[in-house]
């Protein structure tokens, strides 16, 4: 009995990522904007825009979370009905050095906007 299909390994993010010369994959990725945005007083949120939609957003927020030591969301955009990563604090260097780490996208993708 060999009807366990299901069993297969599964790759959600196949049909996103490209597979280069060297066999590595690549997810096609446009420019990404981290910005800063002044609440009230000295306190202040940073947002990440621009994040192709086949990452897990929710998986990047749990690891940046987790690393640098403060809270955020994913927060769906009403203008432009993208998702947005949205972080408490000014963490544009940690958020802007995790993406580059793991290779999510590369340096020159990445805008940082801000005082």
């Amino acid at each position: 009995m060999s009807g366990f299909g299901n069993l297969q390994p599964f790759d959600a993010f196949a049909d996103a990522a490209k597979v280069n010369d060297t066999g590595d994959i690549q997810i096609d990725q446009g420019q990404v904007h981290i910005r800063i945005q002044q609440r009230n007083g000295k306190k202040s949120i940073t947002t990440v825009t621009g994040l192709s939609k086949a990452l897990d957003l929710k998986r990047i927020l749990k690891a940046i979370k987790k690393e640098y030591c403060c809270n955020g969301t994913v927060l769906k955009d009403e203008e432009t009905g993208t998702e947005v990563l949205q972080f408490q604090g000014d963490q544009r260097e940690p958020v802007k050095n995790f993406l580059i780490k793991e290779e999510i996208c590369e340096k020159d993708h990445i805008k940082v906007h801000g005082f």
